[in-house]
């Protein structure tokens, strides 16, 4: 039987990593924007639906391996820019195949995982390993994504490659939304009167860890505060859950109608917009299903949109690590109605796009590294920007 075809097996409890080290340095960024992606995955169906997808966008070669034996074979052969990989697979586990080869060949890896609950807790789990992104496995049999998940594949593999290591640009696919398709924003009101103070934070690659750090050093008397993180549906919970036991704070996926109150953090859930509104009783959670905005659902200019609508001056807006320019605009919507807006510096970023497209806005009040978020946003919180 062919390593194409063999029968999937258990994950191993323990895998000899004393094999030769696979050494040789990093290929210097291709001149034309192509991208080698390698997908490792035992099912032949889901490697066909990838190839499939990423191979409709013409600057992206694509290879496939059965599992993390042959994969390491081809990536000695020639080292791809960006490798997908599944987490349960026969001969090594894919947990063990990424942390080797963050020891031994770093490569932005993409996780594609199952959505039942303890393959999202071990996609966490891969993410605190190095991996930069995590995507929703497509079910066996399917062999037509929807347009709107082939463009948020492409966007992903397109992401990761930025991640420290290789950039390229982004190729428009199909029309880019605005949060005008969720909310309009109206004439803009400047100072709401009363209401609680709210931060509100976009982030995208490299923003699972950043946001750890942030919600960390939170504590428990700060303001409400509302998220959106670019992650799948069902990855959104087992995150939340794996914030809320390791913060002073507590942290949840948002349920629509969840209060936004002091000490709580609400996390938007994958595949769903998250707004803010106002109620006589204090700050809402609104969820709702909608089209991707600005290439995105949850998007974060949808939330920053709504945050200047309902909250105002009394809002600190926050955007962090992450490819594109989902949430510039958004920030800006804050920065105009009244709220104080930070961005992360490049230094600390995983990716420096989203922040940096908000700051060639002007949509930022202040640019500082991700260790010092936590702290500037909670003295912004005590003031009134005009």
């Amino acid at each position: 039987m062919s390593p194409e075809a063999e029968p999937k097996l258990q994950p191993l409890a323990s895998t000899d990593l004393s094999d030769p080290v696979i050494s040789h340095p990093r290929k210097p960024k291709r001149r034309d924007g192509s991208l080698h992606v390698l997908v490792v995955d035992d099912s032949a169906v889901v490697r066909q639906v990838m190839q499939g997808i990423l191979e409709t966008d013409p600057k992206i070669k694509v290879s496939v391996a059965a599992d993390p034996i042959i994969a390491f074979a081809k990536i000695k052969k020639e080292t791809p820019d960006v490798v997908i990989t599944d987490l349960v697979m026969p001969r090594m586990d894919g947990l063990t195949f990424l942390r080797k080869i963050m020891t031994e060949c770093p490569l932005p890896v993409v996780v594609c995982s199952e959505v039942a609950h303890r393959h999202s807790e071990d996609a966490i789990s891969a993410l605190e390993l190095g991996a930069v992104e995590v995507i929703k496995k497509p079910k066996l049999g399917v062999r037509d994504f929807l347009q709107e998940s082939a463009v948020m594949l492409i966007d992903v593999v397109r992401s990761a490659s930025q991640a420290k290591l290789v950039s390229a640009p982004l190729l428009p696919v199909t029309p880019r939304l605005s949060a005008d398709v969720i909310l309009s924003l109206g004439s803009p009101r400047k100072h709401h009167a009363g209401g609680d103070k709210i931060i509100a934070v976009g982030a995208s690659t490299g923003g699972t860890e950043a946001l750890r750090e942030f919600l960390q050093a939170m504590p428990i008397d700060c303001p409400g505060i509302v998220i959106v993180q670019h992650m799948p549906e069902v990855f959104t919970r087992a995150f939340a859950d794996r914030l809320n036991r390791h913060c002073t704070i507590e942290v949840k996926e948002a349920m629509d109608g969840d209060r936004i109150r002091n000490g709580r953090a609400l996390i938007a859930p994958g595949n769903h917009h998250l707004l803010v509104r106002g109620s006589p009783s204090g700050y809402l959670a609104q969820v709702k299903d909608g089209p991707l905005v600005s290439r995105h659902r949850p998007s974060v200019d949808v939330l920053f949109r709504s945050v200047a609508k309902s909250v105002g001056s009394h809002a600190v807006g926050v955007i962090m690590t992450g490819m594109g320019s989902d949430g510039a605009q958004g920030l800006l919507e804050m920065r105009e109605c009244g709220a104080a807006t930070i961005a992360q510096d490049e230094s600390s970023c995983v990716v420096f796009g989203m922040p940096k497209e908000a700051i060639g806005r002007n949509a930022a009040v202040a640019v500082v590294p991700l260790s010092r978020i936590a702290e500037t946003a909670l003295k912004m919180s005590l003031i009134d920007y005009p």
